[in-house]
């Protein structure tokens, strides 16, 4: 038997999705201070925590970082962005960072679409980072512009309707 707070974060992860359209919202800071307690929280290889968050809400930096994403209008309409650097390639490491960050604002209401880096120097010369430090995503973090379509709180329907492909087909049995 599961208790109502499994099914909760069961809820969030299974109904969490990008969104690139933000209301023009300020994200408040105690909703701020627990995405970024959940990315500090993340685990990571040999416990290194080999990431940095630059949260960047400066309008004219956003609009700057825009141009060196692969979709500008996320970076351009958002409240803020979470930029994850790094001291070494650890793609692992820094997705599940960004995971938690984006769970823990969905949890809030709050939108999230990691974004893709298109030049990396620009990126590093903007926040003024060393030349051993790499960007591997950026969030942009928002309120929803749409509203989203009910959650439910039947996780068999909600699974229904997620265009993914079945689990028979993902899964594989060794036992």
């Amino acid at each position: 038997m599961t208790d109502s707070t499994s099914i909760t974060a069961y809820l969030n992860i299974i109904t969490k999705r990008e969104i690139r359209r933000y209301e023009d919202r300020p994200i408040p800071d105690d909703a701020l201070m627990r995405m970024l307690q959940a990315g500090r929280a993340t685990g990571s290889s040999r416990n290194s925590q080999p990431w940095r968050f630059y949260v960047i809400r400066n309008r004219e930096v956003l609009n700057q970082l825009a141009e060196y994403v692969y979709e500008p209008d996320n970076i351009r309409g958002c409240q803020l962005a979470i930029a994850l650097v790094m001291t070494r390639p650890r793609s692992f490491d820094a997705g599940r960072a960004a995971q938690n960050i984006a769970l823990a604002a969905w949890a809030d209401g709050i939108g999230t679409c990691p974004n893709g880096i298109r030049d990396m120097d620009a990126v590093r010369r903007l926040l003024d980072l060393e030349e051993d430090w790499d960007v591997p995503t950026i969030l942009s973090v928002g309120y929803p512009a749409e509203p989203l379509r009910p959650r439910g709180k039947d996780p068999d329907a909600i699974l229904e309707r997620i265009d993914r492909k079945p689990l028979e087909e993902l899964t594989h049995w060794i036992d």
